[in-house]
């Protein structure tokens, strides 16, 4: 771990931070895997062969918009306050969720709960292949049956950003978006995973793949990493800023890192491209 490394029970905290507080009352931990069919992995089921101690499974494509056709949006807040009460949080708890891949869907969970006006929530850095390859305690036995709980949603709508949002940032210049897919996808080089969506990219974007923020180990890069690296990719910190990806997983990784340098004023375009690159929507750009 970088020496600089801080702990921020508002973005990202340690394994040996996490380790220091399983036991602790008002902890919430939360396994929150999601994966692209392309990954071939069960997140569900790998869950349940083995998770840390306490922890429960954050399903995000349940835990999503069951009224709209695009892939795991925002739910609604009541329904979101309902199936989150009843997994044991309420007020004044502190959340922790991570995920299997190192640093990848546990970002979208985190932005979910911040969407809804929780503070105290962060990534577990690193997540389970960083806790298992430290030989930390793993199980199978599920975590015991959670209390119901009162939690009430606070929407944050300053956290998302719709279509009409985006098509207007990128006329006029009002907010610069910033595209986490691949770099080939970004460049329509390659087909989208999704069938029927066109390929390249929204007009007034830049290209900074997810990936660029993290480490080998799937821990985010320290902070002047992170700085140098929105830099190279051309990302004005000054200006308001819009992050996308392909259905609003791994936009929420920059999300995270944006936020992990103080910046505030950032949304999430929910839909992505899996609204945008829709036949008939707004220009795509190639190259």
């Amino acid at each position: 771990m970088p020496e600089d490394f801080q702990d921020d029970p508002a973005t990202l905290v340690s394994t040996r931070w996490l380790a220091a507080h399983l036991a602790d009352a008002n902890l919430r931990l939360f396994d929150a895997s999601w994966y692209m069919p392309a990954m071939a992995r069960d997140a569900r089921g790998e869950y349940a062969a083995g998770h840390i101690p306490g922890a429960r499974f954050f399903d995000i494509d349940a835990l999503s918009d069951p009224g709209s056709p695009l892939p795991h949006m925002a739910p609604p807040p009541d329904l979101f306050a309902r199936e989150i009460g009843a997994l044991g949080v309420g007020e004044g708890d502190q959340i922790v969720v991570y995920d299997g891949a190192g640093l990848f869907s546990a970002a979208r969970a985190w932005w979910t709960f911040r969407l809804m006006g929780v503070k105290s929530v962060a990534v577990l850095d690193g997540g389970l292949p960083k806790w298992r390859a430290e030989g930390r305690a793993i199980t199978d036995q599920p975590a015991p049956a959670a209390k119901a709980a009162n939690f009430t949603a606070r929407l944050d709508p300053q956290r998302v950003a719709s279509m009409a949002q985006v098509a207007r940032a990128g006329a006029d210049g009002s907010a610069q978006i910033i595209d986490a897919r691949p770099a080939a996808r970004f460049a329509g080089e390659v087909p989208e995973p999704r069938p029927g969506l066109r390929s390249g990219h929204m007009p007034g974007s830049v290209s900074l793949p997810h990936g660029q923020l993290l480490n080998p180990d799937g821990t985010m890069k320290p902070l002047p990493a992170l700085r140098a690296a929105l830099a190279a990719a051309g990302v004005d910190l000054s200006r308001p800023l819009i992050t996308s990806c392909g259905s609003g997983v791994t936009a929420a990784v920059l999300s995270l890192g944006l936020e992990r340098l103080g910046q505030q004023g950032h949304a999430l375009y929910d839909g992505s491209w899996a609204e945008w690159g829709q036949p008939g929507n707004h220009e795509v750009l190639k190259g």
